[in-house]
């Protein structure tokens, strides 16, 4: 059963039987987020499958947390109401980064049935707390524009890298 920080909703790390409702509420994050870079017109469903495939063997890895708050006061058959996924990346210890562990939030999302009822605030407590306890020097995320206020309530600010990307 799930765990509750004061009156929140109680959060639980996610286990298969989650996987689909994992999948939907990722798909749900990449529809809400919208434009081309997200929700490109020429997508398909492939990467639904890879996505699948990747989330039950990262389930139980050391270095993924993924916390889930149930639908309907914890109904299985109501589906999630949200999730939220991160990860551990170990790189090389620098100034500014001494131990050289990133943690990055990759996903939080609510199913709009269930919004503004605290559980992306739930999800990251929860997800920050398992950062603390592995000593993760940093935390890195993307901010939808909905999601910002939250996150720099929680402490989040602008980061001061410059970042870029290349695909290949």
């Amino acid at each position: 059963m799930g765990q509750r920080k004061g009156n929140g909703p109680a959060v639980r790390q996610a286990v298969e039987y989650d996987l689909v409702e994992l999948v939907r509420l990722r798909a749900l994050l990449f529809e809400d987020l919208g434009g081309h870079f997200f929700s490109p017109a020429a997508a398909d469903d492939d990467w639904l499958d890879a996505l699948a495939v990747v989330l039950k063997e990262q389930l139980t890895a050391d270095a993924v947390r993924i916390l889930v708050v149930d639908g309907a006061d914890g109904a299985d058959d109501r589906g999630l109401a949200a999730c939220g996924i991160a990860t551990i990346e170990q790189r090389l210890p620098g100034p500014h980064l001494r131990n050289g562990r990133i943690g990055h939030v990759i996903g939080v999302v609510t199913d709009p049935s269930y919004r503004r009822r605290g559980h992306s605030r739930s999800i990251m407590r929860g997800l920050l707390d398992w950062f603390r306890e592995r000593e993760v020097a940093r935390v890195d995320l993307y901010a939808s524009a909905e999601g910002e206020p939250l996150y720099r309530e929680l402490g989040f600010t602008d980061h001061p890298d410059p970042a870029l990307y290349w695909r290949p």
